[in-house]
């Protein structure tokens, strides 16, 4: 990858289309698109200024390729920190490839995948977290997942992690001085302030570590594990959601062997809903597989729906319910689990007004007759609880930043270690320029080409 390059792509999804984008960035971006366009009003596009548009035609020798809208963004302020222009033609696949080509046989070369993000990165546009926040909100399915995005893209994790970064820097260059001065055994770094200074970072670099398992779930859809005994409504419950025939439904225990998913968005936030094999005894091997999976995949869920058949159930059922709940809290103590009491439309009126005195905390439904679902969306939506998202708390949702944060953590527990122990400055100074390598990672302020390599890799050729 040569920088110094101009690079072409396609910006807008490749395909027909009403209009398409064809974006170049670099130093010479401008006059080579001057040498094939034609304006109705005559203008050089090497004489306009930044942030302009000009109507003509993209010509070939004398043969016109398309009526086009060309949009000049001058360095430094464009995208990507260099000469940018966009070309919006008529979205057809022939004009894109026609136009493409002329370009690319006139000394272009096409863009590699985020190679447009990367020279914004390396230009100072943007730093690493704000660039990978790109990728995330093109990405973006849900409301949850773009606000996400959005507060990382605008700096607000970045500048979280680069006040804490500075200060400990300062702190960091004093005690590299005391080093100069060791013989004379000075003190420039006042150790009270250095103590609070790092319980501070320490209880950021927590609070953010622990926010990754939320936006991690936020941002790829939050698993929920559908979970019972046979024949309880499962699939049902799942085809009711998603308001499909998804999971095959029979009177037949044991129709459901593997996991089906789908995702699902209410209000703003995406749900990863797996209905799962129900769980009894069974000698059928390959139920019981589908039965371990069952198993597994409440490991993985955030939240568990024990969905029980409220047609079958009386005083004595109740408390084998109670039991299974009892027995599913013991085995996974840190997992939200509601009880869903499904089948109401097969009780009389008397028998839903008993279940709902004795089983407060249940949630009452119908999925055949679609009964209760609005109000187990409601129940759902106060479980995720997206209210950080609203105060704009900093949340991770990166993996990369997830594992950074957690080395910037033991190398900062290493420096209190350090400080309880009175270990000398140079023994200290060592954790600390660890601390910072790690915080650098996150915004790029330390970066390998490999890193940048395996990051941009990721994005869309466009962008």
């Amino acid at each position: 990858m040569n920088l110094q390059d101009t690079i072409i792509a396609l910006a807008t999804p490749s395909g027909a289309g009403a209009v398409a984008i064809i974006r170049l960035s670099g130093k010479n971006a401008i006059e080579i698109v001057n040498q094939f366009f034609k304006s109705i009003h005559k203008k050089n596009l090497t004489n306009q200024k930044t942030h302009t548009i000009h109507l003509g035609h993209i010509i070939d020798g004398k043969s016109v390729i398309d009526e086009v809208l060309v949009s000049i963004f001058k360095n430094p302020n464009s995208y990507t920190g260099e000469n940018v222009i966009e070309i919006n033609c008529h979205g057809s696949v022939y004009i894109q490839k026609e136009i493409l080509q002329l370009f690319l046989k006139n000394g272009v070369r096409h863009a590699d995948a985020g190679e447009f993000t990367l020279r914004a990165f390396l230009n100072g546009k943007l730093d690493l977290s704000q660039a990978e926040a790109v990728a995330d909100l093109i990405a973006s399915d849900s409301k949850a997942s773009h606000q996400i995005a959005m507060q990382q893209m605008r700096g607000g994790f970045s500048n979280e992690i680069e006040q804490l970064r500075q200060e400990l820097l300062n702190f960091a260059s004093l005690i590299e001085l005391e080093l100069d001065f060791a013989e004379e055994d000075v003190e420039f770094a006042n150790r009270d302030d250095f103590q609070k200074l790092v319980y501070k970072i320490t209880s950021v670099l927590k609070r953010l570590i622990e926010s990754f398992a939320y936006g991690n779930a936020l941002k790829n859809g939050i698993p929920i594990a559908i979970v019972g005994e046979p024949n309880v409504g499962k699939s049902t419950l799942l085809n009711t959601l998603l308001n499909e025939e998804k999971a095959i439904v029979s009177e037949i225990a044991g129709t459901t062997r593997d996991a089906i998913e789908d995702n699902l968005i209410i209000e703003g936030v995406a749900y990863r809903f797996i209905d799962t094999a129900g769980i009894r005894e069974t000698k059928d091997i390959v139920e019981n597989i589908g039965i371990q999976k069952t198993f597994e995949n409440i490991e993985k869920a955030q939240l568990v729906l024990l969905l029980v058949d409220g047609s079958r159930l009386d005083a004595r059922l109740l408390d084998v319910r109670h039991k299974t709940i009892l027995d599913l809290q013991k085995k996974y103590p840190n997992k939200k689990i509601l009880t869903i009491i499904n089948k109401i439309d097969l009780l009389s009126e008397k028998e839903i007004e008993s279940l709902k005195s004795n089983t407060q905390q249940s949630i009452l439904i119908s999925s055949k007759e679609k009964t209760g679902i609005n109000k187990l969306k409601e129940e759902l939506s106060k479980l995720a609880n997206i209210g950080a998202l609203s105060n704009n708390q900093t949340i991770v949702s990166n993996s990369r930043h997830f594992e950074a944060l957690n080395k910037a953590l033991i190398e900062i527990n290493n420096v209190q270690k350090g400080i309880d122990s009175n270990l000398s400055s140079d023994l200290i100074a060592i954790d600390i320029r660890q601390a910072l390598h790690h915080l650098g990672e996150i915004t790029g302020k330390v970066t390998t080409e490999d890193l940048l390599g395996n990051i941009f890799a990721n994005f869309c050729i466009g962008k």
